[in-house]
């Protein structure tokens, strides 16, 4: 899977107070970012993390004992996940977060790619 990104895992742990997530969001960057996991569904997350929960479109992980939360998107058809919102379990109790993430907005639509006109054409024009 493709992480996107870990600089907000970084800039959590980097924070005053929230030391203790380093090593826990690091455990969980290096496992889900390796080679060899490819989720295609939510029971693949769900077999590598039994605690994660599934919230609307979201997939939320309890990171380091239940302390922290880790809010995630994740796009199976294009091995992303990505990283919604670091937060620790007193601000996940206050469900701002489901807002602020759109774990309830329906997912965005895949951008539709422009067409190029084929060369004959565009002599046939001329």
């Amino acid at each position: 899977m493709r992480v996107i990104s870990k600089t907000r895992l970084r800039a959590f742990w980097k924070e005053p107070g929230h030391e203790a997530a380093e090593g826990p969001l690091r455990a969980w960057y290096t496992h889900v970012s390796s080679k060899t996991v490819s989720w295609q569904s939510w029971g693949d997350v769900k077999a590598d993390f039994a605690t994660a929960s599934l919230v609307g479109n979201c997939v939320v992980f309890n990171i380091g004992g239940n302390k922290f939360r880790l809010v995630t998107r994740i796009l199976y058809p294009s091995q992303k996940v990505f990283i919604l919102k670091v937060m620790t379990h007193t601000e996940y109790d206050k469900d701002k977060w489901k807002e602020e993430c759109g774990c309830f907005d329906p997912p965005p639509k895949p951008k539709k790619k422009a067409r190029k006109k084929s060369h004959n054409r565009q002599q046939k024009g001329n």
